[in-house]
């Protein structure tokens, strides 16, 4: 069976509201003879005559009368469906948001977007979820609205990304470590034992490539999955933490910071998310928001 043609329920509508083919054609700058037609392929469509002849008018039969209303109603429903969005009523929204998101940034960001995002909108609620990998799936399947990290050859080429802040990599131990006295050269900071964060298992990363380049090598006695685990390891040990420094600035309070004794690159921390949000109004808002409580911390 063929599917009926959808844009006969607004002829119809127009049909039945003024009971005239002369009536309808005006209405939707028709010809009579047009109007004569689609009104043909109604009474083929719905078997039923619908408009039938009463001296010199037309009166809808009793099939016609009952699809009155229930036409009217997906007519209206259809346009409302067509309608540009409507103006974003913060006051009024009810949203949960999932932002899926890298070591640290809840500890050093959330405050700050949570207090601004509860002022403007305090029927949203902000549920924040550990990213443990980088795959994109959750965004795809809608599981996650936002999300934040580096964008590598792993990520979705779909997903929209926009740069938050750049980051760099310090090293941190506790206090009263000998680290956080004197100067930090390359062969003290490899002469000591380190912790390496890693989600993939590798052993080996940026600041492995820049020693080896002078030479040096540092031993690496344990392999984490976060920066928070590997701070809190530094914290009660004599282990030296390397991390990303906007990244941590909560975690690492009342521990030693310094620069790295090598170059390393930076890195630039994303927001992602999936085109099919680009234009939701709601969506827009909180990435602006996110964008503000990053860049304030640039």
């Amino acid at each position: 069976m063929s599917r009926p043609d959808l844009n006969l329920l607004f002829t119809l509508d127009v049909l039945l509201a003024e009971g005239s083919v002369a009536g309808a054609a005006r209405r939707l700058r028709l010809s009579p003879s047009a109007m004569s037609r689609a009104l043909a392929r109604l009474r083929e469509t719905t078997g039923d005559p619908l408009l039938v002849r009463a001296g010199r008018g037309l009166v809808p039969t009793p099939r016609a009368i009952e699809l009155r209303e229930q036409v009217g109603q997906l007519v209206q429903g259809g346009e409302a469906v067509l309608r540009p969005a409507k103006e974003l009523d913060l006051k009024q929204l009810v949203r949960t948001f999932t932002l899926r998101t890298s070591e640290g940034f809840v500890e050093n960001f959330g405050p700050d977007l949570i207090a601004r995002v509860g002022d403007e909108a305090p029927g949203v609620r902000l549920c924040f979820v550990q990213k443990s990998d980088k795959d994109s799936k959750p965004l795809r399947d809608g599981l996650v609205d936002l999300e934040t990290g580096v964008v590598g050859q792993s990520t979705a080429p779909e997903l929209r990304a926009q740069a938050l802040l750049r980051d760099r990599f310090i090293g941190v131990v506790r206090m009263g470590h000998p680290l956080s006295q004197g100067e930090v050269t390359p062969s003290r900071y490899a002469a000591g034992r380190h912790v390496y964060v890693s989600r993939q298992g590798v052993d080996k990363g940026p600041i492995d490539e820049a020693l080896r380049a002078v030479g040096l090598e540092r031993k690496i006695v344990t392999i984490v999955g976060g920066f928070s685990t590997s701070l809190a390891l530094a914290r009660a040990s004599d282990l030296i933490a390397s991390v990303p420094e906007r990244h941590t600035g909560n975690l690492r309070e009342g521990m030693h910071s310094f620069p790295l004794p090598v170059s390393t690159p930076e890195i630039t921390i994303s927001l992602l998310w999936h085109p099919r949000l680009d234009a939701d109004p709601a969506h827009r808002w909180l990435r602006g928001h996110v964008r503000h409580v990053c860049a304030a911390l640039r």
